[in-house]
């Protein structure tokens, strides 16, 4: 039986609504911008690959490489986020990827192809892992799923409102001569170079230093955001999570989550295009309508598992089903019966994420958090050096895309019995 849902405060939702407003949603940007500066080599592959002569593997290789530089920033950027504060680390980790992102526009070979995907990695390495951490301090266990939902919703808006703008872009003539794939890195690099700007002025490092937070609030968040670790942690409780089997099953779990994410956004709009011999336009409108049903479906499911106060089979079910679903959206092939498929499989796939983080904050001790953090989302990172390339191995040796959809489906079952598997450690 899944536990009872607390009861309402009235508070707590008055302080939830403003935390939202001012600090989630901001928040959500940067992840956004973020994602679409990450994963749209996807779309400038519909043209690089060819200009630059790149094979299935030399791409796979190429998405797949910024996750070594995530894997490698992860644990210093938290450190850094600790000693700078929110504000400072934000600005400096956003200018850095941005300035990475605008040189993409200037790649002539795949080993620089490689060294900046690597760079824009290092660059963002810590984003998700510190933004997390960050909202931790505002997030009590009520509205944890729902206000973790914004950001992590914001990675499939990302690819809604990139899929598009990024098709558009590659089929405009632009005035300076520059080849669209070229033009379209430049231009969607832009928005993070402002938003470093931002990050500097508008976020408090601490609930006690936002300015709209009444005093009996701000002792409120103190009292009862429980996933706030301590200032100082034990080194030893720090650590813990490394001998937790349930922090390691979390793991486990994010692994499988984003390689079946990351294999649909690096490999869809050749997957789409393909299937139907479209304008780089229309690809990018049909890639975004799995990502916006994925985006409906992540807030739909974190609002189902607040209400419900269940989290493990708000990933295992939605994992499988998106899987199978996926696998059926590929033997239809073009029609309505195909694209059906593939808007559920897509939505299915993306809604796991909101309901996951709400797991590791009841699973893992308030001690051990930053470091649980930094070990699951490096674990996200593996799957995203990893599975983007051999799904472009198995599509060069085989010629297919059945082959990488079946590896996505193997992944999603793995999913689901990986999130069975931590319910019983929580029983």
């Amino acid at each position: 039986m899944p536990p009872a849902p607390p009861p309402t405060d009235p508070l707590e939702n008055a302080i939830s609504r403003k935390v939202i407003l001012r600090i989630v949603v901001p928040a959500a940007l940067y992840i956004l911008i973020g994602a679409i500066d990450r994963t749209n080599v996807s779309f400038a592959a519909l043209q690089m690959n060819k200009a630059l002569g790149l094979s299935p593997t030399q791409y796979g290789f190429g998405a797949g490489v910024l996750f070594i530089g995530y894997m490698l920033a992860k644990y210093p950027s938290v450190l850094l986020f600790e000693a700078l504060g929110l504000r400072r680390w934000l600005a400096l980790i956003t200018a850095a990827w941005g300035l990475c992102s605008a040189a993409m526009s200037t790649v002539s070979n795949d080993g620089q192809l490689y060294a900046l995907r690597l760079a824009i990695g290092f660059a963002e390495g810590g984003l998700s892992s510190g933004l997390m951490l960050y909202l931790s301090l505002w997030a009590t266990q009520r509205h944890r799923a729902a206000i973790l939902a914004v950001p992590i919703m914001s990675i499939n808006v990302a690819q809604v409102i990139g899929a598009p703008v990024s098709g558009l872009l590659l089929d405009w003539a632009n005035p300076w001569g520059l080849a669209p794939w070229r033009m379209m890195f430049l231009a969607e690099a832009l928005p993070a170079l402002a938003l470093a700007i931002f990050a500097w002025v508008w976020f408090p490092d601490q609930p006690e230093q936002a300015r709209w937070l009444e005093t009996d609030e701000k002792r409120w968040i103190a009292q009862n955001a429980h996933a706030a670790p301590p200032a100082t942690p034990a080194s030893q409780q720090r650590w813990a999570v490394l001998r937790s089997p349930a922090g390691w099953t979390c793991a486990a779990i994010w692994f499988c989550i984003l390689a079946s994410n990351y294999g649909i956004m690096f490999w869809l709009p050749q997957v789409v295009k393909g299937m139907g011999h479209l304008s780089a336009s229309a690809t990018g409108w049909i890639v975004a309508l799995p990502n916006a049903a994925s985006a409906l479906g992540l807030l739909l499911n974190a609002r189902h598992s607040d209400k419900t106060g269940e989290r493990f089979l708000h990933i295992a079910i939605p994992a499988l089903s998106g899987g199978v679903l996926l696998v059926c959206a590929w033997l239809l092939g073009p029609g309505l019966a195909g694209l059906l498929c593939l808007v559920l499989g897509g939505a299915c796939t993306g809604c796991t994420v909101a309901a996951f983080w709400a797991i590791p904050t009841q699973m893992l001790a308030p001690a051990s958090l930053p470091m649980g953090i930094v070990v699951i989302n490096m674990a996200g990172s593996l799957a995203g050096a990893t599975i983007p390339p051999l799904m472009g191995l198995l599509r060069q040796v085989t010629g297919s895309f059945l082959p990488p959809t079946l590896l996505l489906l193997g992944i999603a079952a793995l999913c689901a019995g990986l999130s069975l598997l931590a319910r019983r450690q929580m029983a």
